[in-house]
């Protein structure tokens, strides 16, 4: 009897390593998935974010981190974020890093939807007023509308996830803006945490709600960290989607044509200016972006048409390969489908399109090179037999026919002359032929 305690307390030690360890293998054979996003929220932010859930479900992630530093963006592609983040089937991490960084206006949204909301030392979080597209105010009754919405918008987020519904509301009314120690101290986030290991061991253990289910956190500093980057297709959206970058390919592309038409057959501005426009015109959300890619590819196709019957030393060609590039890139790009071009085809049919450019050049080149073979001026350095002389020239029996000549010399009948050049009046300028002309 009086071992019995220490007995119940030996098997409470056993039980409690045998946890312990359980859970440190638990957390050495986890994995986190980790994408970056430091710059605007737009759709290919947008198109990463979704594929890195999908994904990350697929393989069995124990959650996905979205490292987060963005001065705001495009309130349509804020909204599908945060649709994708609130429906997520595995737990979403948002951490505002690296010290510095900020997650300005839509980067509110974006990480408030997140399942554990995390900032870094020397951060920020607010002022998600919204704005037009170039940053300036909109106008008196649509604002009103719009900062209702968003304001809504921002609420319904918080109360999702059990943050600050009032704050939520305030920074899109007022643009107020916290550090990371008050947005914790206010619960707009959850955890201040110095780096990415301080952010898994932090995060684990905790419970958070996915769809109708409670999951645990098991991580640690032994978890996995898997890093999935974006796309090319994504990259080249990523950078036309940039407010500087996709104004310039606005200009570039007006200009271009303006050029092209008040100077015909220059070409260069017209190519240029096309492929920049529909780019500006995607990078705007004017155009969908699988509407874009057809465009490009049938604008590639007019460049190559064009190239084999206007000659342009290769630049129809070169911008006929780039726009189809492009296209192919863009094509079959939609909000709800994973569906794209594989690299390979692409890769495929960019080398098939160069090939032809290039026998079309080569075959057009050559054509040019050729003597002309009809016409007066392909009676040039044909040899001819004088039939008639007369004062100053003569007739000449040439190509089938006889034709008035002018000779510097006196010819006589059945020489043999060569055609210099068509005189006016369609004489032919003549010389005596070599001996070894035929």
């Amino acid at each position: 009897m009086r071992h019995a305690p220490r007995q119940g307390a030996r098997r409470t030690l056993y039980v409690a390593l045998v946890g312990i360890a359980l859970t440190v293998a638990r957390e050495a054979s986890a994995r986190v998935n980790l994408i970056v996003i430091d710059g605007t929220i737009n759709p290919a932010v947008d198109d990463f974010i979704r594929q890195s859930v999908a994904i990350s479900a697929h393989d069995g992630a124990e959650a996905l981190v979205i490292q987060l530093d963005t001065p705001g963006g495009l309130l349509t592609s804020t909204k599908r974020i945060v649709k994708e983040l609130l429906g997520a089937p595995l737990p979403v991490i948002v951490y505002v890093a690296p010290a510095g960084a900020s997650a300005t206006s839509a980067g509110v949204f974006v990480t408030m939807a997140a399942h554990v909301a995390a900032m870094a030392p020397g951060t920020t979080i607010g002022a998600a007023h919204p704005v037009g597209a170039g940053g300036d105010n909109v106008g008196r009754d649509m604002r009103k509308k719009l900062e209702n919405f968003t304001a809504s918008f921002g609420k319904a987020i918080a109360e999702r996830r059990g943050r600050n519904i009032a704050w939520a509301e305030k920074a899109v009314r007022e643009s107020v803006t916290l550090t990371e120690n008050e947005a914790v101290a206010k619960k707009v986030v959850d955890l201040v945490v110095p780096d990415l290991p301080a952010l898994l061991a932090a995060a684990s253990g905790r419970e958070v709600q996915v769809g109708d289910h409670t999951v645990r956190l098991v991580l640690g500093g032994a978890t996995e960290v898997v890093r999935l980057e974006m796309r090319l297709k994504d990259r080249v959206l990523d950078l036309i989607a940039d407010p500087n970058v996709s104004y310039l390919l606005f200009m570039a592309g007006l200009l271009g044509l303006y050029v092209e038409i008040s100077h015909p057959g220059l070409v260069l501005p017209g190519v240029v200016g096309g492929i920049s426009l529909l780019l500006a015109l995607a990078a705007f959300q004017v155009l969908p972006i699988n509407s874009t890619g057809v465009l490009l590819l049938l604008f590639a196709a007019a460049l190559v048409v064009a190239e084999a019957f206007m000659p342009s030393f290769g630049v129809l060609g070169v911008g006929g390969i780039v726009a189809f590039a492009l296209g192919s890139l863009l094509l079959f790009d939609t909000p709800e489908s994973t569906i794209a071009v594989d690299r390979t085809i692409v890769a495929a049919a960019i080398l098939a399109v160069s090939g032809a450019m290039l026998a079309i050049g080569y075959l057009v080149t050559r054509a040019q090179r050729r003597p002309v073979a009809t016409g007066a001026e392909g009676l040039v350095g044909e040899i001819g037999v004088v039939r008639e002389v007369l004062t100053g020239g003569g007739k000449v029996f040439v190509h089938g026919e006889h034709w008035d000549v002018i000779s510097d010399a006196a010819l006589e009948p059945g020489e043999r002359v060569e055609v210099l050049r068509v005189e006016p009046g369609l004489r032919l300028r003549v010389r005596r032929a070599s001996p070894g002309r035929a």
